[in-house]
C-alpha cells in the first residue's frame, strides 16, 4: 500500500496490529516495505538506458527480489532524453524517483534540479555523474545542485539496484525496525566516489547472507519471514546525521561503518569519525563498527576505539568489506487441467507452452481459453502485449478449440521470435539452440564490450536498419557472454582474489589461472554450448569498465580464437576453458595494471565478463577469414581536404581485423567521400604502406606456430596476397599498379603489382559499404549521445551477404574546447610544432624528454628501440616523472617498420607524445589501432608532426644541445631544470611545445 504523500513516513499507528511486540505472525508480516518505488523516470540517452535495463541488474534483480517476496509487480521504468522532457513527465505521471545523467538532463543541471524540485518537491532527484570531476567543473554553482542524491557510475549496474534500496530502506525503516524489529546497518560516508562503490557491495553481501538465511527455514513462512527480515541500510554524510541515525535507531543496530573524516558542527573534522564511534561506543561497547579511510596511519586510531579498520586505498577493500560483513553481520507452471481438474501437462515457461500446446487434449485448451488463463499467465511473465493480444480475443471468436490451439502455437512463436530480438537471454541447458542470438551464462553484469553489443543488436531491431539494404545482412553475431559474477566464484574457489591483487609477473598469472578450474556447471554450460557450436569462435574480454566513456581499456585485455573444429568434443570443452581462463588472466597482467594507474579505478573493482562470439568469415583451404574487416569512428581527428572532422573515418583490411586494431596496414577513408583516397595520388610510394598480407585462422588441426598459448591449438596465420588472390578474396579489394602507366587499375585482371584499394567496393560499389557505415554511424552517435568507435566485419560469400557489428563503444573527443593560444609563437621558441594534435589545453609540469636519436633510427631495430624506451619509462613512472616522448612513425604499431612496437605499460608515464616523421622515413597517422583509442581517451596529448610539405618540425637540434641524463643506442633522455610547456589547441587541432627559457621571455 503506499501513502498519498510522498514523504510521509510509516508509523506504528499504519498498521492493525499496533502493540508494538515483535509477532512473527504471517498475516501481518506483508505490511513491512510498505512503501516502495514503483515508477522510476530514468533520464539518459538510449544507450545510458540500455545499460542501466538491460544489463540486467535495475531490473532483473529488483523483479527477482520482488518475486522472492511474494509481491506481484516490479518498479516501472520510463526513460526520457531530456530534461524538458523530463519535466513534463513529471507534471503528468506519478513517480517516485527521478535519476538524471548530467548531459541527458540538458546544459545548465543546477537549473534543471531547481525547476525539478518546484515540479516535484516531495519526489527523490537523484544524479549520477561519471567522476567527480563534474562537479568541479561546476565551481561556486555545485550548491545550487538541488539533488537528494548524488553518485558516481562506474560501470556496475548494482550501483542502481543500492539507488532504489536506499530511498525505500530510509522511507520503511521506522515502520520495519519498530513494527518487526529490522535490523539497520549505518553508513557514515561523505565521499561520493566511495559511497557509490561501498553501498552496492554492502547490499550485494546483505542479498547473499539473507538468502542464506533462508535455507535454515523449517518452512515456507519462516524463509519469508526471514528474507523480509533484511537490515536496513542508511547513510549519512556528517557527525549530526550520523549520530541522529544511531539515536533513533540503537535497538536495532547491527553495526556501524564510518569514514575518518566528515562534516562536523559545518566544518571538515578529519576526526569526526573517531568521535562518533566513541560516543556510540560508550553506550553500546559490543557494536560491531567499521572505521575506514584512506590513510593506513588511521589503523592505531580504529584499534585504540575497538573498531575494525579498512583501508580505502587497499586492492582488496570490498574483499574485506565482504569479510567484515560475514564476520560481523549475522509463479510458477502454467498446469493444463480438464474440466474435472485432471493435470494432463505443465508448461514452466513460454517455451515449453509452445511445446506442450500440440498434444494437449482440446477440451483443456477450451477450459482454460474461456477463463483467460493463457493472458493472465502470460501477464503474470511480463509477456504484456502477447498477453494483450489473447485477452482481446474470445473464444467464441474460434470455430473449435483446434482453431484456438493454432492460434496460440501461432502467437507465441511470433512473440518468441520478437523477443530474442535485442534481449540478452539467461543461458539454458534445456533450451539453448544454435539460433541463440544472445545469452548469458551466470548472473552479474555483461560487462562492458558485451553492453555494448547487446546495445546495438536491440537498436537494430527497434529502427530496422537490418532491413534496409536488399542482400545484406546487417547483425550482430551470435554471442554467449560469461557473466562478471563467474569470474568472481572462480577467483574465490580457487583463492586467486589475493594472490593475484599484489604485483605478479604475467608469466606466474598466466601459469597460476591455467591450473585453476572454472565451476563445474560453468564448465557443463559450456558443454551443453559446443554441442550446438561448430563454427569457429572469439572469446572475447569484457570487463566491467570495458568500453566506457573515458577509459576505454581497448585491447588491454586478451582475445584469443579457437577453431572450434577438434573432432574430439572434450577437446574443444578444454580449449574453449583455456582461453576462458587467460582471459581472466589477463586482468591482472602488467599491461592492464599500468592502465589502471592513469585511471581513477583500483585493480580490484575491476570484474572480468567474457563473450563468446561467432567468428565471421568463410573456409578458404584451411584458413578461416572474412572477406575484409575494419573498424569506424565518427570523429575523424585527421580529416583531408573539403572532409569534415564529424563525417567519421574508417580503417579497413582484407582478413581479420585484428590488423586494423594492432596499427598496421590499412586503408583509411572517409564514409562520407568514399572515393576521395589521397593516400593512392603518391603513386608507386603507397604501396610501401599498404597491405601486403592478411590474418587469418589456421583450421589444420596440427597447426602450431611460435608462441602459441598453452592449451590452445588455433594459429592466427599472417599470409601473402597471393594466397588472397588464389582464394578468390582479393578479386573484390584488390588492384594493380602500373609501372608502365604509373597508375592503379581497378581488379587484378592484369599483370603487376598486386594492392588492396577497396577500389570495387568503394568506387564501384559492389557492397553498400561506405552507405552501410554511414547509417551504424548515425545510430550509434544518435544512440549513446555521443561519438562511437565500431569494429566490423564483412562476409562476401555468404547468402545474404553479411555486415557484423563486433564491438560499438564510445568514446570522448573533448568537443567543447577551452581557446589556446599558439600564434605568434617564434620559431626559436619551440621544441616542436603540430598541425595535427589530439587533445586541448595547457600542460605543464614536465622537466624530462625522452626521444628518439633521428641519426640512429632504424626501422629494422625497432623492437629494440620499445625495450630501450621501456626501461626509461620504468625509471620514470616509479619516481612519478612524467615526460615528453619523440620518436618516429607509428607509436604502439604491430607492424615493426611502420613504428615503435611499445605496448602501453611501456610509455605509461608519458603525458605528452609525439611522433614525427623523418626524412627517408614517413607514415600517415593512425586512428584505429587499439593503442591510439587508450592514448586520446586518458588525457595524454598525441601530436603528429608532418614531412617537409607541412609546417610541422621538432627541434632535433636543439634537442641535441641538451645535456643527456641518460643515453643509449638508440634512446635519449634529457632532463631539463625548468619544465616545459606544451600548447594543444583542440579547435584547430594544432599544438605547440615551448622551451622553458622561451616560456620565460614570452611571459
Amino acid at each position: 500500500m503506499r501513502s498519498n504523500s510522498n514523504d510521509r513516513r510509516a508509523t506504528p499507528t499504519d498498521v492493525v496490529d499496533s502493540s508494538g511486540g515483535h509477532d512473527w505472525r504471517l498475516g501481518r508480516f506483508p505490511h513491512l516495505m510498505r512503501r516502495r518505488i514503483e515508477n522510476v523516470l530514468l533520464v539518459s540517452s538510449a544507450y545510458e538506458s540500455f545499460i542501466l535495463e538491460e544489463d540486467g541488474l535495475l531490473t532483473e534483480l529488483i523483479s527477482s527480489e520482488y518475486v522472492d517476496l511474494g509481491l506481484s509487480h516490479a518498479p516501472t521504468l520510463t526513460r526520457v532524453a531530456t530534461g524538458e522532457e523530463a519535466l513534463t513527465a513529471v507534471k503528468n505521471g506519478n513517480f517516485d524517483l527521478v535519476i538524471t545523467m548530467p548531459r541527458a538532463s540538458g546544459a545548465d543541471i543546477c537549473r534543471f534540479s531547481q525547476a525539478m524540485r518546484e515540479t516535484a518537491p516531495r519526489v527523490p532527484l537523484v544524479l549520477l555523474i561519471s567522476n567527480e570531476l563534474e562537479l568541479t567543473r561546476l565551481g561556486d554553482r555545485r550548491e545550487q545542485l538541488n539533488f537528494d542524491d548524488i553518485y558516481v557510475w562506474q560501470g556496475d549496474a548494482k550501483l542502481f539496484l543500492a539507488i532504489v534500496k536506499v530511498i525505500e530502506d530510509r522511507w520503511n525503516a521506522d515502520y520495519d525496525t519498530r513494527i518487526g524489529g529490522v535490523g539497520v546497518i549505518i553508513l557514515v560516508e561523505d565521499s561520493l566516489r566511495y559511497r557509490s562503490s561501498l553501498l552496492p557491495a554492502l547490499y550485494s553481501e546483505l542479498v547473499k547472507q539473507t538468502r542464506s538465511v533462508m535455507q535454515d527455514g523449517l518452512n515456507s513462512m519462516q524463509k519469508l519471514l526471514r528474507l523480509r527480515a533484511r537490515p536496513k541500510i542508511l547513510v549519512g554524510g556528517s557527525y549530526e546525521e550520523g549520530l541522529e541515525l544511531y539515536q533513533r535507531y540503537r535497538d536495532y543496530l547491527f553495526g556501524l561503518i564510518t569514514d575518518v573524516a566528515f562534516p562536523r558542527n559545518g566544518r571538515h573534522d578529519p576526526r569526526a569519525g573517531i568521535e562518533l564511534i566513541r560516543h556510540i561506543k560508550s553506550e553500546m561497547p559490543d557494536l560491531p563498527v567499521l572505521l575506514e579511510s584512506s590513510d593506513p596511519g588511521n589503523r592505531a586510531l580504529a584499534e585504540s576505539v575497538q573498531s575494525s579498520f579498512l583501508h580505502k586505498r587497499s586492492r582488496t577493500l570490498l574483499h574485506d568489506l565482504r569479510e567484515f560483513m560475514l564476520s560481523n553481520f549475522g509463479f510458477g507452471d502454467f498446469v493444463f487441467r480438464l474440466p474435472d481438474g485432471t493435470v494432463v501437462a505443465r508448461a514452466p515457461d513460454l517455451l515449453s507452452m509452445k511445446e506442450v500446446l500440440p498434444t494437449v487434449p482440446g477440451e483443456s485448451i477450451d477450459y482454460h481459453a474461456r477463463r483467460d488463463h493463457f493472458s493472465n499467465w502470460l501477464r503474470a511473465r511480463t509477456e504484456f502485449e502477447l498477453a494483450r493480444h489473447l485477452r482481446a480475443r474470445k473464444r467464441s471468436e474460434f470455430a473449435d478449440a483446434e482453431a484456438v490451439r493454432n492460434y496460440l502455437i501461432d502467437a507465441i512463436e511470433d512473440a518468441l521470435g520478437r523477443n530474442r530480438r535485442g534481449l540478452v537471454e539467461d543461458f539454458s541447458r534445456k533450451h539453448f539452440a544454435s539460433d541463440t542470438r544472445f545469452a548469458r551464462i551466470g548472473e552479474g553484469s555483461l560487462g562492458g564490450k558485451a553492453r555494448g553489443l547487446a546495445f546495438f543488436d536491440a537498436m537494430l531491431a527497434r529502427t530496422q536498419l537490418d532491413r534496409k539494404y536488399d542482400g545484406v545482412r546487417i547483425y550482430v553475431p551470435r554471442s554467449v557472454v560469461i557473466g562478471t559474477d563467474i569470474f568472481d566464484e572462480f577467483l574465490d574457489r580457487n583463492r586467486l582474489r589475493r594472490t593475484v591483487l599484489v604485483n605478479a609477473d604475467d608469466e606466474w598469472v598466466r601459469a597460476t589461472f591455467l591450473s585453476a578450474e572454472l565451476p563445474a556447471h560453468v564448465v557443463e554450460d559450456l558443454r551443453v554450448y559446443l554441442r550446438h557450436v561448430r563454427y569457429p569462435i572469439a572469446v572475447r574480454s569484457s570487463s566491467l569498465l570495458e568500453d566506457s566513456q573515458f577509459h576505454p581499456f581497448a585491447g588491454v585485455y586478451d582475445t584469443h580464437m579457437i577453431a572450434n573444429n577438434d573432432p574430439d568434443d572434450e577437446q574443444r570443452l578444454r580449449e574453449l576453458c583455456t582461453a576462458i581462463k587467460l582471459v581472466y588472466a589477463s586482468t591482472f597482467y602488467d599491461t592492464a595494471r599500468r592502465y589502471l594507474e592513469s585511471t581513477p579505478y583500483r585493480i580490484e573493482e575491476q570484474r572480468m565478463g567474457v563473450i563468446l562470439q561467432q567468428l565471421v568469415g568463410s573456409r578458404h583451404e584451411h584458413y578461416f577469414y572474412p572477406s575484409f574487416a575494419g573498424v569506424v569512428r565518427s570523429y575523424n581527428f585527421y580529416p583531408f581536404g573539403h572532409m569534415k572532422p564529424q563525417e567519421g573515418v574508417a580503417s579497413v583490411v582484407l582478413g581479420l581485423g585484428q590488423m586494423v586494431a594492432e596499427g598496421g596496414d590499412a586503408l583509411r577513408f572517409c564514409p562520407a567521400h568514399p572515393q576521395v583516397l589521397p593516400q593512392l595520388a603518391h603513386g608507386e610510394k603507397f604501396l610501401d604502406h599498404s597491405q601486403r598480407g592478411f590474418f587469418a585462422i589456421d583450421l589444420q588441426p596440427d597447426a602450431t606456430a611460435p608462441g602459441t598459448e598453452a592449451g590452445l591449438s588455433t594459429v592466427i596465420a599472417r599470409l601473402d596476397l597471393d594466397e588472397a588472390e588464389r582464394h578468390g578474396t582479393l578479386q573484390a579489394v584488390g588492384s594493380v599498379w602500373s609501372h608502365e602507366n604509373h597508375c592503379f587499375y581497378d581488379g587484378i585482371n592484369r599483370p603487376g603489382v598486386r594492392a588492396v584499394t577497396f577500389a570495387h567496393v568503394l568506387k564501384n560499389e559492389i557492397f553498400p559499404l561506405a552507405k552501410i557505415l554511414c547509417d551504424v554511424l548515425d545510430l550509434g552517435r544518435e544512440s549513446m549521445s555521443g561519438p562511437v568507435e565500431i569494429e566490423f566485419a564483412v562476409n562476401l560469400d555468404a547468402k545474404p551477404r553479411e555486415f557484423a557489428i563486433l564491438q560499438m563503444r564510445p568514446y570522448g573527443t573533448g568537443g567543447d574546447y577551452e581557446p589556446v593560444e599558439i600564434d605568434g609563437i617564434p620559431e626559436d621558441c619551440m621544441i616542436c610544432r603540430s598541425s595535427q594534435a589530439l587533445g586541448n589545453g595547457v600542460i605543464d609540469g614536465v622537466t624530462d624528454i625522452v626521444y628518439i636519436r633521428p641519426d640512429a633510427f632504424d626501422a629494422a631495430r625497432t623492437q629494440q628501440i620499445a625495450g630501450e624506451v621501456a626501461d626509461v619509462n620504468e625509471k620514470l613512472r616509479s619516481e612519478g616523472r612524467p615526460y615528453l616522448l619523440i620518436g618516429p612513425g607509428r607509436w604502439g604499431s604491430s607492424n615493426t617498420w611502420l613504428g615503435i612496437p611499445v605496448s602501453w605499460g611501456q610509455v605509461s608515464a608519458a603525458r605528452i607524445i609525439v611522433e614525427a616523421s623523418l626524412e627517408n622515413f614517413m607514415v600517415d597517422p593512425s586512428q584505429g589501432s587499439h593503442f591510439f583509442h587508450n592514448l586520446t581517451s586518458v588525457g595524454v596529448a598525441y601530436l603528429t608532426v608532418g614531412g617537409p610539405s607541412s609546417n610541422d618540425f621538432v627541434d632535433w637540434k636543439w634537442l641535441a644541445q641538451q645535456p643527456a641524463e641518460s643515453e643509449t643506442e638508440f634512446v635519449r633522455h634529457v632532463h631539463l631544470d625548468m619544465p616545459i610547456e606544451a600548447r594543444i589547441d583542440g579547435r584547430s587541432s594544432r599544438a605547440a611545445i615551448l622551451k622553458w627559457s622561451a616560456r620565460t621571455n614570452l611571459e
